[in-house]
């Protein structure tokens, strides 16, 4: 009985495990992505970029009283 049970020597019970195996490693990638395993560096981006917005605060600031100079 060729192609009757999914645990058989047949190709699309082979290829369909192979694909339910991939659906689980990617959800289980996707899981480890949102949570606190990867956040260093995202805690390292975090603080590059409020480095960047006080630095940009800082010319905008600058440039209020230049204008207000003139």
């Amino acid at each position: 009985m060729m192609g009757s049970g999914m645990y058989g020597f047949s190709i699309w019970g082979l290829l369909l495990n192979i694909v339910v195996i991939i659906v689980i490693i990617w959800l289980a990638f996707s899981l480890l992505n949102r949570s606190d395993y990867v956040s260093s560096g995202n805690n390292e981006r975090l603080a590059r970029l409020e480095k960047d917005v006080e630095d940009i605060k800082k010319m905008v600031e600058d440039i209020k009283e230049k204008l207000d100079e003139i």
